[in-house]
């Protein structure tokens, strides 16, 4: 599975508070979610943000509450990658649970900037510029959860393994 998208950039500890504002809690629909994304560290991400764009970060991306609305929040906004240094682990199950892939990388957030364009291949975790020849490795995202992904999150998963 292969994504390519544009690259947003944000730096280490990037809390789920700062993701989706607690005081947009009230709804879990993910439109309205996707509008408030990033409100208060980044207001005009909402509306600049595209179907594609790849989030790229630093170290414990994710941290702080548990809230299920952050990951829903990313990718209802268009996100459809996050890479990063490292991320909480709820936030990571919660991601994968939507069908929302992540890498973890320690070098990404240092070698890619704002705006690159950038190719990903999620199974063998080669990411690569796509105007220059810079490459680097991603730990892969093991079979099961690429399954996962592939259909669409944890339930379709389960729905497609025929247990309903």
């Amino acid at each position: 599975m292969k994504i390519e998208g544009r690259v947003w950039k944000f730096g280490d500890h990037v809390d789920t508070d700062l993701i989706i504002p607690a005081r947009f809690l009230n709804t879990s629909e993910s439109n309205i979610l996707a509008r408030h994304c990033f409100a208060d560290l980044r207001p005009d991400f909402a509306r600049k943000a595209a179907q594609g764009d790849i989030i790229v970060a630093g170290r414990n991306f994710g941290c702080g509450s548990s809230r299920e609305h952050a990951p829903l929040a990313l990718k209802a906004a268009g996100i459809r990658l996050i890479i990063a240094h490292s991320f909480a682990r709820i936030f990571y199950r919660n991601a994968f649970n939507i069908g929302l892939p992540l890498l973890e990388s320690e070098d990404a957030a240092e070698v890619f900037s704002e705006g690159d364009l950038l190719s990903v291949d999620l199974s063998s975790g080669v990411m690569r510029l796509v105007d220059k020849q810079r490459e680097l490795k991603a730990r892969p995202i093991p079979g099961f959860m690429m399954e996962m992904v592939r259909q669409g999150g944890l339930v379709a998963h389960i729905r497609h393994r025929g247990f309903h």
